[in-house]
């Protein structure tokens, strides 16, 4: 007899998914508020944004590796438009999410940056780069964190609307949906 399908994907795929959205929040967080400091607080800001930056960067290469390497991978919960329009989303989603990460270590290193004082970012090419740099990651952030919030709404729709599970899949603890019978 063969085993039944994966209803949920695998907790290394769960904890790095959940781990993107929790880093995304803080990173935008982060980069709303940095200048909201001045002196040493600011430099402890933007530090941990940078510094977050590069754990969101580390955690995407591990979530694409996992994802050809050993991730489990789940039919799609949907056919037609609906698949398309998934689809669609989780590509923009990723590749928006390379933009701003790509765009962030270009600004720091165009700025030159030094990490809590210990660690300094060496400064690379010409500082006129910096202002359009920051607009464009600032822009990319926006959006990604825009389309994050449609992503979180499109799953909450297929739970409490199309009732179909997709959400659940993503869950790190599954709640059995069904009342066990009573004989």
């Amino acid at each position: 007899m063969a085993d039944a399908p994966a209803v949920t994907y695998d907790k290394t795929t769960i904890s790095l998914h959940w781990a993107s959205a929790g880093l995304i929040a803080l990173l935008w967080i982060g980069g709303q508020t940095g200048d909201w400091f001045s002196g040493q607080p600011k430099v402890i800001a933007w530090s941990m944004h940078v510094t977050l930056g590069f754990a969101l960067a580390l955690v995407i290469v591990w979530r694409l590796v996992w994802r050809r390497r050993g991730g489990r991978h789940l039919p799609p919960a949907n056919s037609g438009a609906l698949q398309i329009i998934a689809q669609s989303t989780h590509h923009l989603l990723y590749g928006l999410l390379l933009i701003v990460l790509a765009l962030g270590i270009v600004n720091a290193f165009v700025r030159g940056f030094n990490l809590f004082g210990l660690v300094s970012l060496p400064q690379l090419g010409d500082r006129e780069w910096r202002k359009p740099i920051t607009e464009l990651h600032g822009l990319a952030a926006n959006i990604l964190l825009g389309l994050a919030f449609l992503h979180a709404a499109a799953a909450l729709a297929h739970h409490y609307l199309l009732k179909d599970g997709v959400l659940t899949r993503m869950l790190p603890a599954r709640v059995p949906t069904e009342k066990p019978s009573v004989h």
